[in-house]
């Protein structure tokens, strides 16, 4: 297909639908149903992005921005990205789709689990920085020192567009949603959730959910400005443990979301567990961030929506933590 979206604007509904038969082949779409006796309050919907083949939802980005690439820079052979995980899934699966090879940055002690991923989907790992932020200035200098290797965001409208796909699989199937609650990392997943529900029409109000160890984009909102974090984020939920935000995702997030939960660290643990019992379905940290968002903030009769973004989570985190 091609897509070469340059801004939030251009995300409409005739190319989300585009955007879905190209990834249809690899992506098909994931459960989204009701979650039994989730809350008290109201019917609780989950939409199951930890079943993708990468156990995430950043691969329906990955595919598109690939495509995008393949037919702009057919001369690119080599990318180079940085991640705490599963964005790097997601270019190490298309990388491989598309015949280029994937170098991925990642920063000390990222997740055992995930970087073993990305080491199987064929990418060349390397590790530099105490964070996301540090991984993510080495991969910019690394393409910029090499012209024949081109940097894959880690936020872009392209990958946006992908994104939003699972929203658009969501509010077809419920439209009458009251809430969502979308876990914010870097943005693209809440981005992307407002574009497919804006293009659809729908009504529901979209609320952020971060880590309390990882508050930067909560700050943010509350400031109405960019705030960054003064310390590096330790959570659980690595895929939410950004300490700069993107200016892009935070004009959309400031404009369209309804405001921003921050959820502890003993919240987080606890909710993995209970949706494990719940359910049966292993989650990751940032995952549970939009189950534990029930609690206290979905009001009564509401229709809410979570979306449970991966289930990449380290064996030694799960096994501490679902006891």
């Amino acid at each position: 297909m091609k897509f070469g979206i340059e801004n939030f604007g251009e995300i409409t509904r005739e190319k989300i639908e585009a955007a879905l038969e190209l990834i249809r082949p690899d992506i098909p779409p994931t459960r989204c149903e009701i979650v039994p006796d989730f809350s008290p309050l109201g019917e609780v919907w989950a939409k199951w992005e930890n079943e993708n083949p990468t156990g995430a939802f950043k691969v329906r980005g990955g595919l598109v921005y690939f495509d995008w690439l393949k037919s702009a820079h057919p001369e690119i052979k080599t990318i180079v990205t940085a991640t705490r995980g599963n964005h790097g899934q997601s270019v190490a699966f298309a990388a491989r789709k598309a015949g280029i090879h994937a170098r991925i940055i990642v920063p000390s002690g990222n997740s055992i689990s995930k970087n073993e991923a990305m080491k199987q989907l064929g990418a060349d790992l390397i590790e530099h920085g105490r964070d996301f932020s540090d991984a993510l200035d080495f991969a910019r200098a690394e393409a910029a020192a090499d012209p024949a290797c081109h940097f894959v965001p880690s936020f872009d409208w392209k990958l946006v567009l992908g994104v939003s796909t699972y929203g658009y699989e969501l509010f077809e199937t419920v439209p009458d949603l009251d809430v969502v609650f979308v876990p914010i990392g870097l943005g693209s997943g809440i981005c992307g959730t407002i574009a497919a529900r804006n293009a659809l029409g729908c009504q529901a109000k979209i609320v952020g959910v971060v880590a309390e160890e990882a508050p930067t984009y909560a700050d943010s909102f509350a400031a109405g400005r960019i705030v960054e974090g003064q310390k590096i984020p330790r959570t659980i939920a690595d895929g939410v443990a950004c300490r700069v935000p993107h200016p892009d995702a935070f004009e959309v997030i400031r404009e369209h979301v309804d405001r921003i939960l921050v959820i502890p660290e003993p919240a987080i643990e606890a909710t993995v567990r209970r949706v494990l019992r719940k359910t049966g379905q292993r989650i990751e940290g940032a995952a549970a961030l939009s189950f534990a968002a029930l609690s206290g903030w979905m009001q009564p009769n509401q229709k809410a929506a979570v979306i449970v973004s991966g289930g990449n989570i380290d064996d030694e985190i799960f096994d501490r933590v679902a006891r």
